[in-house]
């Protein structure tokens, strides 16, 4: 993963359901709109295969990495099939230990200040706050107090309307999933939409980062 590319457009899309037909397509229009980093979540039927396509579609276009990564079975199968990156949505020990000795970026899901910081120290690549909705952007902002060392990804419940606030708030990073990749349009063909919706929030992205 280039993780420099990443923080320069620091906007994660999680593709969770996807299939395999419609790939070819929805890899376009992601590299078109300027997202250069997506997660495909294990959970989605065939994941492996789909990391694989991705990436071979992709090329060095884009970051591909593997999502809800719970078991080091998920692990293998991510890595065997290309993945660059690996987030799971909590700290699993194993994992961790693993993608640290192998220089494998490495975003684990954490709430609570405990395990914030535990995840953190254990070689986080970033702390995926998850889910940040149940507390919203300002949670952001006290974690930031005590832990402003840390690099925390907001994830869960990000969309076009809160972007904004959970930067100003100190998140280093955003993912947005079904906000922005919805289903029903993927597979009823209407990438437009997706395109639109995703030069829209990459714009309010590039503005909110440029007061910094």
């Amino acid at each position: 993963m280039d993780m420099k590319r990443f923080k320069e457009m620091p906007l994660m899309g999680i593709l969770r359901g996807v299939k395999l037909p419609i790939l070819e397509r929805l890899t376009e229009t992601i590299v078109l709109s300027g997202m250069n980093t997506v997660e495909i979540t294990m959970n989605t039927p065939d994941a492996g295969s789909l990391i694989k396509k991705m990436s071979k579609l992709a090329g060095k276009r884009l970051n591909i990495g593997a999502g809800t990564v719970l078991t080091m079975a998920d692990l293998e199968t991510a890595l065997h099939a290309g993945a660059s990156f690996i987030v799971s949505p909590c700290c699993i020990p194993e994992i961790m230990r693993y993608c640290k000795q192998n220089n494998i970026p490495v975003f684990p899901g954490a709430l609570t200040p405990q395990e914030i910081h535990s995840a953190w120290s254990q070689g986080a690549a970033m702390v995926k706050v998850f889910p940040a909705s149940f507390f919203g952007p300002k949670y952001i902002r006290e974690l930031l107090g005590p832990f402003n060392d840390m690099l925390l990804m907001a994830v869960g419940g990000v969309r076009l309307e809160n972007i904004t606030e959970y930067f100003t708030c100190g998140a280093q990073a955003v993912a947005v999933g079904s906000s922005v990749f919805d289903l029903k349009q993927i597979h009823a063909g209407d990438f437009q939409s997706i395109k639109d919706s995703l030069l829209t929030l990459i714009k309010k992205v590039k503005q909110v980062r440029s007061r910094f």
